[in-house]
């Protein structure tokens, strides 16, 4: 008989990765989140905690947003957008050598805060 939660955890997830690449925290996803996304939401999902859909493509997002918020207009052209499936090997669609287009972007993020017009944009300031 199976373990429910070996059915769950999944081991650590291509989004950890991410997270690292970017230099980016927990906390920087939690920050930007306009969804109220928990510190315990993305260490379950960069740990590898079956997620929902819908939790995974909030995750996706704020990730995103994370980024986004942090380019220069013209490193925005650049940046190529992630889905589930780019940050979760569970997910439908995952292709397991797939090579991240933003790797030329990765260095840029360093010592950036999020860009104040993202953030009103977003509605965490006003």
């Amino acid at each position: 008989m199976t373990n429910m939660s070996d059915d769950r955890d999944l081991g650590p997830q291509p989004l950890a990765g991410l997270l690292e690449c970017w230099g980016l925290s927990h906390h920087d996803l939690v920050e930007v989140s306009p969804e109220q996304l928990t510190h315990k939401q993305v260490q379950r999902a960069a740990q590898g905690r079956r997620l929902t859909l819908k939790m995974k493509q909030k995750v996706a997002r704020t990730l995103n947003f994370a980024v986004w918020g942090r380019l220069t207009d013209e490193e925005r052209q650049e940046y190529f957008e992630y889905f589930p499936k780019h940050l979760f090997s569970y997910n439908k669609g995952w292709e397991k050598d797939f090579s991240d287009p933003n790797e030329n972007l990765y260095g840029l993020l360093e010592g950036r805060r999020i860009r104040r017009d993202f953030m009103i944009e977003i509605g965490k300031i006003d």
